[in-house]
Parts: structure tokens; C-alpha cells; sequence
């Protein structure tokens, strides 16, 4: 890119997940985490998608070790596969606890972070090992960073 063209601009990052039970992940993801239905469209053969409403998104990069240092923070071994998806809550005790009645796996409970974020683990639906966080920083409940994985 030349040093006088503007930089690319990205307006949205959309993770696109092939769920098998398509109904079961639509439950859990937009009921009882409560992402917002976006859009939904159906095509030939049965092909369905829901677009859900993650609100801001973020991509975060991890090398291997911070990878591993994340997983012994929150879970105490190694357990997420290369992908986490984390979503950010008011209240991850209640949310976990929602999602879990809802289906999912508790890996580790909710346990507070040295950045001051409290993160719970689960396995979800359409084969997704997710993390729950509640930031802790500023203004909040603790005085850190709270940002999930940043020390």
C-alpha cells in the first residue's frame, strides 16, 4: 500500500459458524445469551443462517504461550482449542449460569483474572468453547486493565 492511500477500512468482523442442530445453537446463542437477531435467510436444500448482533467486536492474536498462560489463568490446564470465542457481560455468574441451565458445558467457573475481569469457560453449542467475562477494570469492581487474555 503506498504511503499516501488511505489505510482499508473494516466495518464489521462476522464469525460464520456451521452449526449441525442449527435450532439448538439459534436458541442458545440468541435466547439465552441474548444476541439480538440481526437477519435470517433461507435457501434451497434447507440452508438457513441468523446473523446475530454481537455488538463491538474485537480480533485478538495470541502466541502459543499467552495462549497457554490464558487457559492456566482461567481454567487451571490446557483445555480451548486453537479458536475462543469471548463474550463480554454484565454479570458473568448469572450469564454462566443461564447458559449452562441452556445447555452448554461448564469448563471452569467464573474466576477472576489477574486483569481484573471475572471469565468463566464453557463448551457450546455448534461445537464453540466460549469464555464469559465481566470487566472488573476502572469504574468497575477492581482496578485493572479487564481486558480478556491482556496483562
Amino acid at each position: 500500500m503506498a504511503a499516501d492511500s488511505p489505510a482499508p477500512v473494516v466495518r464489521q468482523l462476522r464469525l460464520v459458524v456451521e452449526a449441525a442442530d442449527h435450532d439448538a445453537a439459534v436458541a442458545f446463542f440468541r435466547d439465552a445469551l441474548g444476541l439480538p437477531e440481526e437477519a435470517a435467510f433461507t435457501g434451497d436444500g434447507d440452508a438457513r443462517v441468523v446473523i446475530l448482533d454481537a455488538g463491538r467486536a474485537t480480533l485478538e492474536i495470541a502466541n502459543p504461550a499467552q495462549k497457554r498462560m490464558i487457559d492456566e489463568v482461567e481454567v487451571g490446564r490446557q483445555v480451548a482449542p486453537r479458536l475462543r470465542v469471548a463474550f463480554e457481560v454484565d454479570d458473568a455468574e448469572a450469564t454462566t449460569a443461564r447458559l449452562v441451565a441452556a445447555g452448554a458445558s461448564e469448563v471452569a467457573p467464573p474466576t477472576r483474572t489477574p486483569w481484573q475481569s471475572l471469565n468463566s469457560r464453557l463448551d457450546a453449542p455448534a461445537d464453540l468453547h466460549i469464555t464469559i467475562f465481566q470487566e472488573l477494570g476502572p469504574g468497575r469492581d477492581g482496578d485493572g486493565p479487564g481486558r480478556d487474555g491482556d496483562v
